[in-house]
Formats: structure tokens, sequence, C-alpha cells
């Protein structure tokens, strides 16, 4: 059995409160902070993520990808617990608050391995595209990678609970795998890194050559 969290204490009967309305909101231990407080910017990040994320299995299911679906939901459902650890500040985090562990963090390992394992090595750097899913989930990553950056940030001055840096960090190239995953199960081409297809690598045409 692993650990187990606290069920959500809340009840959401209105969605406007008018307590923000002065650019302040309040964190879980009930301090009023700023609204572009860097805490703040965290979760944003993690909820933008989970939005994405939410995007990416909504198509991954309809591709009947379901394995992958199952794997998204539960990864929601932990960018969750990651926002719940960073709306508190550490001195008012309760051990039994939502949040990840190392269980997660396993859990990604073992999923990056198995999916790196059915794929082909790669000889450049992959661009985003070749199917929706392959994009969705490249876009997922670099959410994903901001977020992990603000949170470095954020932990230079008060502090963020080592298994959130990780997850992220772990997280975001899990984003990568599976974008790739993705592309080879829908059987679309991947779009390979190359310097020379920038307008500078190629000839100009003839009329560019008449007007110089």
């Amino acid at each position: 059995m692993g650990e187990r969290f606290d069920e959500p204490r809340i009840a959401i009967n209105r969605v406007y409160t008018r307590r923000g309305d002065s650019g302040l909101t309040s964190l879980v231990g009930g301090q009023r902070v700023a609204k572009d407080d860097v805490r703040i910017e965290c979760y944003g990040a993690v909820d933008e993520l989970n939005a994405f994320v939410g995007i990416a299995r909504w198509s991954a299911e309809e591709a009947a990808l379901n394995e992958l679906a199952v794997i998204l939901l539960r990864v929601q459902h932990e960018l969750f617990n990651v926002g719940s650890i960073l709306a508190t500040r550490p001195e008012d985090v309760h051990p039994r608050q939502a949040r990840v562990t190392s269980a997660e963090i396993d859990q990604l390992e073992r999923e990056i391995d198995a999916a790196s394992a059915g794929l082909q090595p790669l000889r450049s750097f992959v661009l985003p595209g070749g199917c929706r899913l392959n994009a969705e989930l490249h876009v997922c990553r670099t959410v994903c990678r901001r977020a992990e950056r603000l949170c470095v940030t954020l932990a230079r001055s008060e502090g963020v609970d080592d298994d959130t840096l990780k997850y992220l960090n772990r997280l975001s190239d899990a984003f990568f795998v599976w974008s790739r995953q993705a592309s080879r199960d829908l059987q679309a081409p991947e779009t390979l890194w190359r310097p020379n297809d920038a307008a500078s690598g190629k000839p100009a045409n003839i009329s560019d050559q008449e007007k110089a």
C-alpha cells in the first residue's frame, strides 16, 4: 500500500469571491500574496500544464491509445498533488497533504524506460509535429520545463520539496518519449531538425537574383 493523503475538504458553491480583485490571492496557510508572486507562478504553470495534458489525453483516447490515455489521467491527478504542495509554504505543509513522492518518480522512470525500448535511436533533434498528439505532448513538455524553471527560482528563496523538482524533471522527459511513442503507434513520420532547411541554407531563386 502506497502513501495515503487526506481527501480534499472543499465546497465550491460559487466561482467568484471578489477577494482577488486587489491583485492578491491566498495560499493554503492563509497568507495573502500577490498574484504574480513566484509561488503563484509555479502552481499556475502546473495548472496550465494540467490543462494541456487534458487535451493530449482526449487526443490519445480519440486515437485509441488507451494505455497512454490512462497514464495521462494519472499524471493529471499527480499534477494536482504538485499544485497542492506548491500552494503551501514549507512550514505549513501537513504530513498527509497531497504531494508527489519517490513512488511517482520511480513510476515515470519505468514508463520512460519501457517506452524508449521500442523507439529507434535518434540521429538529430525532433521537431514537434507529424501528428496532433505528438505536437500536443511537445506542448506539455515545454510547459513542464517552464514550471520546473519557476520552481528552481522559488527554491532559491523559499524552498521547494525535492521530489517536486525531480518529478517535473522526469515528467518533461516522459512527455518527450511519449510524443515519439505516439508518432510510432499512429504511424506518423518524425520530423528531424535539419539546420540547412532554414532560409539561409537554401539557394536564392531566380526571381530573387533578378531583383538583386
